[in-house]
């Protein structure tokens, strides 16, 4: 058997992008994220991303971001 190289992490222009915003949506869908990491992904993704955190979270709307 070949030893398998490691695939490499996500690449930044596949984050970057439309299925990066997929992941964080299944991630939304799965159960709790941390206010830090919701943070990290609206300064990563602006407002596409606060769109798809307020659709799934509308309690935290009001909390302040």
């Amino acid at each position: 058997m070949t030893p398998r190289k490691p695939a490499p992490g996500v690449a930044r222009d596949k984050r970057i992008s439309g299925e990066g915003l997929q992941r964080l949506e299944r991630q939304l869908k799965a159960g709790n994220i941390s206010k830090s990491v919701l943070e990290q992904w609206v300064r990563r993704y602006g407002d596409a991303a606060q769109k798809l955190i307020d659709k799934h979270r509308p309690a935290d709307n009001n909390r302040g971001r």
